[in-house]
């Protein structure tokens, strides 16, 4: 009697780990789901093409890092510091990242430059990539993936472009493969209740306002450097103008 309850206590112990590893592995799943998007195209010559798409929501990068600190059993300050650079290569404040893979079983690609084969629909508008891995520049076979970076905010206003946006798409150019036979594939994703700033608290959100102060005062001291530079300019020329107005009085 007494080993079998030693061993119902072993397992009612072994669930209270193995449950919740079991529950997060199945959320993280149902994440992926929502914002890791694949579609494969096939030729009747037996060529196929897989794109994988993963739009670097708040909610993915939040399941991503807790997952990877569970696997790695990372503690508190270690997992701060991941989130912290790994934010920082994604560029979440200024951009919007998206990761992009091509698995090309078929005639050797050539998509430089990448910046006009790709491009991101958001409501009526049409931006192209500010930044991307240029790898996508060369031609290739098999597998190629990188990071594709759009602006976040107008040029010219500064207006969140995201602010009110129900979804965004990522639209391919036909001509990226033979294999597409002119079907230009996109990417949808439901980008309506996505809030990145939900990624930015405690220590993490205390790191990334030293680091914006820090190059707010860089700019500021710049500014200042080349307006007393021009400041200077101006009082040699005044000077200058003066010696010459002193000069002529004299005639």
């Amino acid at each position: 009697m007494k080993k079998k309850i030693f061993v119902l206590v072993c397992c009612w112990i072994m669930s209270l780990f193995v449950a919740p590893a079991l529950s997060a592995a199945a959320s993280f799943d149902q994440v992926i789901s929502r914002w890791v998007k694949e579609q494969r195209f096939t030729n009747n010559m037996g060529s196929n093409l897989t794109i994988i798409c993963t739009y670097y929501s708040a909610e993915f990068i939040d399941a991503y890092i807790q997952s990877e600190a569970q696997k790695n059993m990372w503690t508190q300050q270690e997992t701060e510091d991941y989130r912290y650079h790994f934010l920082q290569a994604l560029q979440l404040g200024e951009r919007i990242p998206i990761s992009v893979k091509f698995i090309n079983n078929g005639p050797t690609m050539y998509l430089g430059p990448f910046d006009i084969m790709v491009k991101l629909r958001i409501g009526n508008n049409v931006y192209k990539p500010v930044d991307y891995d240029k790898r996508f520049n060369f031609r290739f076979q098999g597998e190629k993936d990188g990071l594709v970076y759009f602006p976040r905010y107008d040029e010219k206003t500064g207006k969140d472009l995201l602010k009110g946006a129900k979804t965004v798409r990522l639209e391919f150019s036909s001509a990226i493969s033979n294999i597409l036979d002119g079907k230009a594939p996109y990417f949808i994703w439901d980008v309506a209740n996505d809030d990145p700033s939900k990624l930015y608290q405690g220590k993490t959100a205390a790191r990334y306002e030293t680091d914006r102060l820090l190059k707010r005062l860089e700019k500021l001291r710049k500014d200042r450097a080349d307006l007393e530079k021009q400041m200077k300019t101006i009082d040699d020329e005044i000077s200058m103008i003066q010696s010459r107005l002193d000069e002529l009085a004299k005639q």
